[in-house]
């Protein structure tokens, strides 16, 4: 089996609320605590480099297979993760699966 990745993005502005050291210090290692046990195998979190762009965030989830991204999010841990989004941003994340080329 290949190994999957699943990028999460937040689209907005500069100007929207995004707490990126509750971001990195609080959210990624919930979520790598919740959907470690399914198969996450590793997460980054990346920035754009210009405050001009829609993208505010992304952070690239890398799964041992495809299967297992399905698993972790109809986890019951997934609920945790979900409601922690709003303490760090209002901004609803996008999920996005890539297929290697």
């Amino acid at each position: 089996m290949n190994e999957a990745v699943l990028y999460v993005i937040y689209r907005g502005t500069p100007a929207d609320r995004f707490d990126r050291a509750y971001y990195v210090e609080r959210h990624l290692p919930l979520v790598r605590n919740a959907f470690g046990a399914y198969g996450l195998v590793s997460l980054a979190a990346f920035y754009p480099a210009k405050d001009t762009s829609e993208t505010v965030a992304i952070c690239e989830c890398r799964f041992t297979d495809s299967a297992s991204i399905e698993v972790a999010f109809s986890s019951r841990e997934v609920a945790a993760v979900m409601a922690d989004v709003p303490r760090f941003t209002d901004l609803e994340p996008l999920r996005l699966r890539v297929l290697p080329l």
